[in-house]
């Protein structure tokens, strides 16, 4: 595993032992314990993780989530923590950073801002950088159920287009917190939106994201 996604592996994976199997998260009606297996199963089952994109295979991918939620918590957060088997994709070192990195930042702001104590954090820059050049090769594909037009911009003025269309919404913000909103969690996201008051309600309600 490389450097970012190493990472933020094992922070969440402290998160979600520190906050517990009942605690709630940003994903809608997932505990942390149904994150911990969403986690799991994405790793280690390849046969099932497909349920995600199509409904084919999503009675395969419930089955395979209630088995490892069913699992003790102690040992869906180890199998987090050792990280993928030899045979999944993940393990490749290359997917690990392009694909880890995000999915488990993502994955612990989920746990972290669930929390009423929780405080901004402060990336490092050449993370931040890391995040920016992925949701660059994302925006288009996050930003696909955009009711309107979405303009990602960094306090440095650098932006990205993740849709074409009018009206245009501006979301400035750091790199960490564009990529919380175009991943479907406008609400917790430290970021600014300039636009239309319509356009920008339509935006904070959309259902973005992979």
């Amino acid at each position: 595993m490389s450097t970012h996604a190493k990472r933020e592996r094992l922070l969440l994976a402290d998160l979600l032992e520190a906050a517990g199997p009942e605690a709630p998260t940003l994903c809608e009606g997932w505990t942390c314990r149904e994150l911990a297996a969403h986690v799991v199963v994405r790793e280690r089952r390849p046969d099932a993780v497909g349920g995600l994109l199509l409904n084919v295979l999503k009675g395969r991918l419930d089955q395979a989530m209630a088995e490892y939620a069913a699992k003790p918590y102690e040992e869906l957060i180890q199998l987090i923590r050792t990280g993928p088997p030899k045979f999944s994709v993940y393990s490749l070192k290359q997917v690990d950073e392009a694909a880890n990195a995000v999915e488990f930042y993502v994955h612990a702001e989920d746990v972290r801002r669930a929390q009423p104590d929780w405080t901004p954090r402060e990336l490092d820059p050449v993370f931040s950088d890391a995040l920016w050049f992925r949701l660059e090769k994302l925006a288009r594909l996050t930003g696909r159920r955009s009711p309107v037009g979405l303009v990602l911009r960094r306090p440095d003025g650098r932006t990205a287009i993740a849709h074409k269309g009018t009206p245009v919404v501006t979301v400035t913000g750091e790199p960490g917190e564009l990529t919380l909103f175009c991943f479907g969690r406008q609400a917790s996201a430290g970021v600014q939106l300039e636009g239309p008051a319509e356009a920008v309600a339509a935006l904070t309600a959309a259902n973005l994201g992979i």
